[in-house]
């Protein structure tokens, strides 16, 4: 009998999983594994850890969760612990491994890795097979080639949104047939040389990861509170659990895919009509994988000063000071000090609170957009490299965004989006 291996990184889930399910439809020995590879925890270029405690946290809640989702179908999660080329290499020679199969990578660090990966398998003659995910479409539906992607998403909405029809997502497999699977054992935040978290109650949301709080959370945001009927209207709110959906951090790590919320959103659609609020969520959804096919066109270019725009002149070298002062919420701007405060404290920060604080970085502070991206990529408990890295980019004018300079009045943002003060006294006081 053939032996797969199952190499989950940020899908971790057992539903609509492509590697997983295609692993189980070969009829072959599966062993599902997830590696924490020295790389996610080291220090940055830019003066940061690649993983803050918050972020470690819900990956640990989600690897509990997917282990115990993978135990009901009669297999589980193997650990492994060190350079991910050198782990799944030693497993799949143990297991005597036919065929590796994992998602399809889009940052440059993660296609590196993958790539040491399918070399070190190539000399035992084991076949290294990824599957694209976490996306609402593949790239064989789009009806263009990758180099032909559009640099602006109005073309890219209007190319594809009544174009191309979403797949069902997969179901997640009642059985799988593993051998025998140790009890797993998860690292602590300590022994990943992180602080442990003290909650704070002004948190907008008390933060679980994996895959069954992601449908409880879609559940609630659906079906209990009918919060989406009124998502277009609530969505730039600063206060609270359900002012917008909060899908992002379990997107994040896969614990559920686009295309489940996606076909979620249909069956509400059905039942109670399709409105403004339900379309802008597709929307999202759509910017969500727009910025995941942008990486896929220009790989590097993203991470880089200038970006995808090459003739943009860019900040100079950093002050530090006034990185540290942001940072910790000491710039003497109510507004966003209280933001970078929730950021801080909390892991979270509303989608309106990002765009302020990073236009007051990149235009006001006239540092290097990329120290603020990897702040963000240490603290968010949300934090997608796509949609990470080309927010920023596209707020610092080298990315994305038609216009040249896209800058925030903050005090005209404050009065708009804090009129009453309640958000800035919550956190400033």
């Amino acid at each position: 009998m053939e032996t797969i291996i199952v190499w989950f990184k940020t899908n971790l889930r057992v539903a609509d999983n492509e590697a997983l399910y295609a692993a189980c439809q070969s009829n072959a020995q599966v062993i599902p594994v997830y590696c924490f590879d020295h790389s996610h925890f080291a220090k940055t270029a830019f003066e940061t850890k690649k993983t803050g405690n918050f972020r470690a946290a819900f990956l640990l809640q989600s690897l509990a969760n997917l282990d115990a989702n993978l135990r009901k179908a009669n297999s589980g999660l193997t650990i492994l612990k060190g350079k991910a080329e050198e782990e799944i290499y030693q497993l799949a020679k143990v297991y005597n491994a036919h065929k590796v199969f994992a998602q399809q990578e889009i940052g440059i660090e993660e296609i590196t890795t993958s790539n040491k990966v399918e070399a070190a398998l190539r000399t035992l003659n084991c076949e290294f097979k990824t599957f694209e995910s976490n996306c609402l479409y593949t790239e064989a539906q789009l009806p263009f080639n990758m180099n032909e992607l559009p640099d602006v998403f109005t073309q890219f909405r209007k190319t594809v949104e009544n174009r191309i029809e979403i797949d069902e997502p997969l179901p997640a497999p009642l059985h799988i047939n593993s051998p025998e699977i140790k009890k797993m054992v998860l690292p602590t935040l300590t022994e990943l040389n992180l602080p442990e978290i003290e909650a704070d109650k002004r948190a907008v949301l008390d933060f679980k990861g994996g895959e069954n709080e992601a449908n409880e959370r879609l559940r609630h945001y659906f079906d209990e509170t009918h919060a989406i009927a009124t998502y277009k209207e609530t969505r730039n709110g600063l206060i609270g659990a359900n002012y917008s959906s909060k899908f992002s951090a379990w997107l994040a790590l896969g614990c559920i895919s686009p295309k489940s919320i996606y076909h979620q959103l249909k069956v509400y659609e059905n039942k109670f009509g399709a409105t403004e609020s339900t379309y802008w969520l597709f929307f999202e959804l759509l910017w969500r994988t727009y910025f995941r096919l942008v990486m896929k066109k220009y790989g590097r270019q993203i991470f880089l000063k200038n970006g995808i725009k090459a003739d943009k002149t860019t900040s100079a070298l950093p002050n530090h000071q006034l990185l540290e002062h942001w940072k910790n919420g000491k710039t003497g701007i109510d507004f966003i000090d209280a933001n970078m405060l929730e950021l801080k404290l909390t892991g979270f920060m509303s989608n309106r609170g990002r765009q302020n604080v990073a236009s007051y970085f990149i235009n006001d502070l006239k540092q290097d957009w990329r120290y603020g991206a990897a702040y963000f990529e240490e603290q968010l408990i949300d934090y997608d490299v796509s949609s990470n890295w080309g927010n920023w980019a596209y707020l610092a004018g080298v990315g994305n965004d038609p216009r040249s300079n896209r800058y925030f009045n903050i005090e005209k943002q404050a009065n708009d989006y804090d009129k009453d003060k309640k958000y800035r006294d919550l956190w400033l006081k």
